[in-house]
């Protein structure tokens, strides 16, 4: 993964808003499991192209993100598409009264409705912040399975500029290589001969700097369940 990359998407966005139609339907395609996947995650429920009004709702509310993006307001484009997702869902489900089919309600299991819609359109309403806080638990959660803590990351955070570039470049060259990810994911320990390798640094330097590769990594990896994080930590020093 080139460390560039959502450089590289700001620059198709700017260019899709500018009416280079082939740009938007190439982004449109590559981010179609990621609308699946936010679509399915609303509706609790697998959801089909081509049978479920909901991706098409779904990708409609995609382009209109692209459309209103402002990456001046500093947040991530992906959060901001899943919020225009969920939202507009949320409105097809209003307009066509589907919350009476999906949930059953009756006036004996719920006596005021309007008491319950309001609740559970609270409910539904995932704010920037609650993804955000979200997003760090499941990251706080995944890095305790390779038995790193943000404690040990403030401690092993790397203060010189060189030596965090070198090891984000590994920690890149490792998210990119599903045969590496494989190794890492398995043992839960770097795989520092290939790794080696491939980074071109020594033994002793990945060994130093272990916690805060594999932190990486694990971010790096995983671009669309991490879309905060990866936005918001300097992946791109100099």
């Amino acid at each position: 993964m080139d460390l560039s990359k959502y450089d590289l998407l700001l620059k198709t966005i700017c260019a899709i808003k500018n009416g280079d139609y082939a740009a938007r339907e190439r982004l449109v395609e590559q981010y179609k499991p990621f609308i699946l996947k936010t679509a399915s995650q609303f509706c609790h429920r697998m959801l089909e192209w081509g049978r479920d009004d909901e991706l098409s709702i779904g990708l409609m509310a995609f382009n209109s993100a692209i459309d209103s993006f402002e990456p001046g307001r500093k947040v991530p484009f992906l959060a901001f598409c899943r919020v225009v997702i969920i939202n507009r869902l949320k409105d097809y489900y209003r307009q066509t009264a589907k919350y009476q089919a999906d949930y059953r309600l009756d006036d004996e299991d719920f006596p005021d409705y309007l008491e319950y819609k309001t609740a559970w359109d609270s409910f539904r309403n995932m704010t920037i912040e609650d993804e955000r806080r979200e997003e760090i638990e499941e990251y706080e959660r995944l890095l305790s399975d390779y038995g790193i803590s943000f404690e040990d990351l403030v401690k092993v955070s790397p203060r010189h500029r060189d030596y965090r570039r070198d090891l984000l470049r590994a920690a890149s060259q490792l998210a990119e290589s599903p045969i590496l990810m494989e190794y890492l994911n398995s043992r839960k320990q770097l795989p520092l001969t290939e790794l080696e390798k491939a980074s071109g640094l020594k033994r002793k330097t990945l060994e130093r700097g272990r916690k805060f590769i594999i932190a990486s990594a694990l971010i790096l990896s995983r671009p669309e369940q991490f879309v905060y994080l990866r936005s918001y930590i300097n992946f791109d020093s100099k």
